[in-house]
């Protein structure tokens, strides 16, 4: 039943334009951590995955701006431009076909840039 309610919405949420993006109560679960990006995949029952990604990615961000002087981050986030708060990913994976990637991010995510720095980089 709450898998064809989140289909409901979503296709709702297309219909009307209304704008959606990505967030989980995860960060008050350590645990469930490891598991995040398994949980962005799974949305590509709803969506394409280029459209999930969007909703994790750029449209999270437009959200969290409209929060005006509460926005928690100064600058442009998921974008790749001067002065902007922006992470790149190098991956294992078509993000174009699918998200399944993202279910064994240790051995998929190849290389990690945050802040400018590499994180990560097994290539």
């Amino acid at each position: 039943m709450i898998a064809e309610g989140a289909l409901r919405a979503y296709e709702r949420a297309d219909k009307h334009g209304v704008l959606t993006g990505f967030g989980t109560d995860i960060l008050f679960n350590p645990a469930g951590l490891s598991r995040h990006g398994a949980q962005l995949a799974k949305l590509t029952r709803f969506q394409a995955p280029p459209d999930v990604l969007r909703q994790a990615r750029g449209a999270a961000s437009d959200i969290l701006a409209m929060s005006g002087d509460r926005a928690p981050y100064p600058g442009a986030v998921g974008v790749i431009e001067g002065g902007a708060m922006a992470d790149m990913l190098v991956v294992d994976g078509d993000p174009e076909e699918n998200l399944d990637f993202l279910i064994e991010p240790d051995t998929n995510l190849r290389t990690i840039m945050k802040g400018g720095a590499f994180a990560r980089n097994t290539l």
